[in-house]
């Protein structure tokens, strides 16, 4: 069990905080590209920080604080100009380094706009994705990973705004032996209920293993009659340090980001792929479709009827910030204990002034891009036939339609909006 203050020191994520200040020392994806093409202003919110993100007509990105300073109105509803956001107040306007730079009811020979600057964060759009830093200078590189900048990709974007912590979600991911009994036999209690047809169970995991490298940790298992040269046992899949686990073989591999909003919020994204027919044209960023992928019942209970839903549930039940003080962890969750000693290294590492895990700054590291180690044959992947061996669950398309998603974007950041609230 963690004393409550490691637990505090784990779970916080404000400014000012250990973690907080380790998180900003990474780039974090705040909204799809295909959100901006509908609406070009959007209010955001990450490591606790209330944001206006903004895309100009000619394609400016900026993000700065929400608040106004003049009288406080929101700029998340103000107007995209090529010089900046202007406020729907009294016309401030800020540019994308949160400089006021014209006051329109001030004298026109008045200084004092100049003295007025505001929050201001850099922005980058990669794999349709809108990035942001919130840390100190010097500006890390934005990580390109594969998945993202790979021109043979179809890729979907599932969007769910959960009210957890950030780190029960990631600790999941360092947690391979649940499918055993979340995944196959509770998913099998679940089919049996619905009157479907049950799922083959899982083998026992025989081993399992944990290899630190230089961007995260890479999860290895070896189930019971495997040979020891089977990609989950020799490859793995890693965990991207802070909150991307990367899953999938390699033709079709997806991302999972889990973007700590704020101690008590996540926004997750389901990012899904798979290789097109050879010739087709390269997907524009911003017509990637997204939409909320859901968690919970029209009754309220949470679903658990696929796989992703069956992880939001026991992320969900932990609480808002899992009481980490109650727990009794066992030899199988030496995963969890060691991302908690990473975690705890790594935010020392920040309060000496150092670089983190996984911190890229050579540009010849960074292209044209990084390949993230996968295996070729995964035994489980969300399309694994090992799990999806009924119905519809032969490929992305049929996946998001199965979770019922919204078709619009406003339809999607209404229905997230409503599920947190009846959470």
């Amino acid at each position: 069990m963690l004393a409550r203050e490691q637990n505090e020191r784990l779970s916080r994520v404000g400014p000012g905080t250990p973690m907080g200040e380790l998180l900003r020392r990474y780039w974090h994806p705040v909204a799809t590209s295909a959100q901006l093409k509908d609406e070009p202003v959007l209010a955001v919110t990450l490591l606790g920080e209330n944001l206006a993100l903004y895309r100009t007509q000619g394609g400016k990105l900026g993000l700065v604080a929400q608040r106004c300073p003049h009288r406080g109105a929101s700029l998340a509803y103000g107007i995209p100009e090529e010089e900046g956001l202007r406020c729907p107040y009294h016309g401030w306007r800020f540019d994308q380094t949160g400089q006021c730079n014209e006051q329109p009811a001030e004298p026109p020979d008045s200084t004092f706009r100049d003295r007025i600057k505001i929050p201001a964060y850099p922005v980058q759009e990669l794999g349709g994705l809108i990035w942001t830093y919130l840390g100190p200078e010097p500006v890390p590189l934005l990580p390109r990973w594969d998945v993202l900048v790979r021109g043979d990709l179809k890729r979907d974007i599932g969007l769910t705004r959960l009210p957890v912590n950030w780190l029960q979600v990631m600790e999941n991911s360092l947690d391979p032996v649940h499918l055993e009994y979340l995944h196959s036999k509770y998913m099998n209690f679940v089919k049996r209920r619905q009157g479907k047809p049950e799922l083959a169970e899982v083998k026992h995991h025989a081993r399992i293993a944990f290899d630190l490298f230089e961007h995260g940790i890479s999860k290895r298992r070896l189930l019971e009659g495997q040979s020891v040269d089977v990609d989950e046992w020799r490859i793995g899949h890693p965990i991207l340090f802070p909150n991307v686990l990367a899953v999938g073989q390699s033709d079709a591999p997806h991302f999972h980001v889990r973007v700590p909003v704020d101690d008590t919020t996540t926004l997750h994204f389901w990012y899904g792929t798979e290789v097109m027919p050879p010739g087709s044209p390269p997907q524009p960023h911003d017509e990637i479709p997204y939409w909320e992928f859901p968690y919970l019942e029209p009754d309220g209970r949470i679903k658990v009827d696929t796989v992703f839903n069956q992880d939001m549930m026991v992320w969900l039940t932990q609480g808002e910030i899992s009481d980490r003080t109650t727990e009794r962890l066992g030899t199988s969750d030496k995963g969890i204990i060691l991302l908690r000693q990473v975690l705890l290294e790594q935010m020392e590492k920040v309060e000496r002034g150092e670089d983190p895990l996984g911190i890229i700054r050579d540009p010849r590291q960074n292209e044209p891009m990084l390949e993230i180690p996968r295996e070729s044959k995964a035994h489980f992947t969300f399309a694994s036939e090992t799990f999806l061996k009924d119905e519809e669950a032969r490929s992305m398309d049929t996946f998001w339609a199965r979770a019922e998603g919204p078709k619009t974007a406003n339809e999607a950041m209404q229905r997230a909006s409503d599920a947190a609230h009846l959470s």
